[in-house]
């Protein structure tokens, strides 16, 4: 029997709100396997959890900063698709090796950006036009589990574990940022597509790939209240720069 995942976009909110319910997702021990795509008003640089502060170039040059509950470099949120994935721990997209799931869903995402003219697929060995390790930024270097075209990165995600749930976080370049140059992105393969018509084809394929069900829907409002009380640390300057 096919498993029902909810479905929730929120496009346009604040850096702070959308840290804020993912940590919410994480958290909760009721809520149902979640896919959730958003964007970011006004653009911004979220910083993996683990990473120096001062590492990370370009911080005065985004419209806001945040840091991340999951790892890897500093991302620039504007011209992408940012989504989530929150299921229990024990879920059976998670059950066996990290690189499973990573395959599994980039997979499927490779499948969506195909219907777009890309032709992406896992960077495996091939050393990559768009190493740039020294900025910090998360799409300037790459794992063989990356998704690549053109010899450049252009989607990435990480992992967090919680207790009682995992939520896999994961950025797709949909247009050019002045903070990570090199990266590929859909239009620089001549290609144009905005967040809100690039998120069906994307649900599509994950719900085949996943061999689930997809029912929109939106946060609830504990959720929502949880979201904001959560996210207020994450624009937190003693936070931000705790490394």
């Amino acid at each position: 029997m096919t498993e029902t995942w909810r479905l929730i976009t929120t496009w346009g909110a604040e850096p702070a709100f959308n840290m804020g319910l993912d940590e919410t997702l994480l958290r909760s021990a009721h809520a149902p396997p979640t896919l959730r795509f958003y964007s970011w008003q006004p653009d911004t640089l979220s910083l993996g959890y683990f990473q120096r502060f001062a590492d990370v170039r370009g911080t005065d040059r985004a419209g806001a900063v945040v840091r991340r509950l999951t790892g890897g470099g500093a991302i620039h949120h504007v011209n992408e698709l940012t989504f989530s994935i929150s299921v229990p721990r024990n879920h059976r997209l998670y059950r066996g090796p990290i690189a499973e799931s990573y395959i599994r869903v980039h997979g499927a995402i490779a499948r969506a950006l195909q219907e777009l003219g890309v032709d992406p697929k896992l960077r495996g060995d091939d050393a990559l036009l768009s190493e740039r390790p020294e900025t910090g930024m998360c799409f300037h270097k790459s794992s063989p589990l990356d998704l690549v075209w053109d010899r450049r990165k252009g989607v990435g995600s990480a992992q967090r574990r919680g207790k009682t749930r995992i939520l896999h976080h994961g950025s797709i370049k949909l247009g050019p940022s002045p903070l990570e140059e090199e990266v590929a992105t859909v239009a620089s393969t001549g290609n144009t597509v905005a967040c809100e018509a690039f998120a069906p084809i994307l649900a599509g394929a994950l719900a085949q790939g996943l061999d689930v069900t997809l029912e929109a829907g939106g946060p609830t409002e504990a959720e929502r209240e949880q979201a904001t009380d959560f996210g207020a640390r994450y624009i937190d300057p003693a936070f931000l720069k705790r490394r």
